[in-house]
Order: structure tokens, then C-alpha cells, then sequence
């Protein structure tokens, strides 16, 4: 039987092996095989789209505070959007750099993940301050 092919031997018939775990990705008996770049790669892109959710937030702060004329409490709100924008900036190029360094990235800090947890919540709540 040299060349035969048995269904289900190799987990590549489509997931007909039931224990597979993975949902018919072939993991079998030794455990699922992984990728690692997939993991680090889907976080980067995370990343970059929470960068771009905030430079929007940022470029819409900085719409609302200029239009109908500046006001002091328009143009500080406005400064504070952008700081927290550049923080999170900061934070995430950090985060992406240390992703592209290996296969298999460390954790995230908690003192960064704090503070890119609070530099995306207080952005939320200067632009929603401008809006009012």
C-alpha cells in the first residue's frame, strides 16, 4: 500500500478527525500545530487600528475646538486630545516594535497596558467634552 492515502489519517481531509480540537485544522494527537506569526501579526494590525480610531478621535478634537472660533476651554481640551493621542502613539509603536522582534513576543506590561488603558478611555472623554 505504498502511496495510498487513508481518509482522516493526517487530519488534511477537512476535519473529519473529531478530536483535532481546532475545529478541522489537522492538530491530531500531538496537539495543535501553531504559527506564530499569525498571533503577533493579528495583534500588530490591532494595534494600528486602535492608532488610527485615536488620530481620528485626535483630528475631530481639533475640528470641534477650531470651528465657530477658538475658545481657551476649546483649544485645552483640544491639547489634551492630541497628548493622549501622541501617548498612545507612543505606546503602540513600543508594542509593535517588541512583536517584530521575535516569534514568540512577551507579554505586555501591565504599567503599559494601564497606561494605553487610560490614554484611549481619557481621549474618549475629551472628545466627548468637546462635543457637549
Amino acid at each position: 500500500m505504498s502511496g495510498a492515502r487513508v481518509p482522516g489519517a493526517d487530519g488534511a481531509d477537512g476535519g473529519e478527525n473529531e478530536d483535532d480540537g481546532g475545529g478541522g485544522h489537522g492538530a491530531g494527537a500531538a496537539g495543535p500545530s501553531r504559527d506564530p506569526g499569525l498571533q503577533p501579526e493579528r495583534t500588530r494590525l490591532a494595534w494600528r487600528r486602535t492608532t488610527l480610531s485615536g488620530t481620528a478621535a485626535a483630528v475631530l478634537a481639533v475640528k470641534t475646538a477650531l470651528h465657530g472660533g477658538p475658545s481657551p476651554a476649546g483649544l485645552t481640551v483640544c491639547a489634551l486630545c492630541c497628548v493622549l493621542w501622541l501617548g498612545f502613539l507612543l505606546l503602540a509603536e513600543v508594542r509593535i516594535r517588541r512583536l517584530g522582534r521575535s516569534a514568540a513576543p512577551p507579554a505586555l506590561a501591565p504599567r503599559l497596558a494601564a497606561a494605553a488603558a487610560v490614554c484611549t478611555v481619557a481621549l474618549a472623554v475629551c472628545a466627548a467634552a468637546l462635543v457637549v
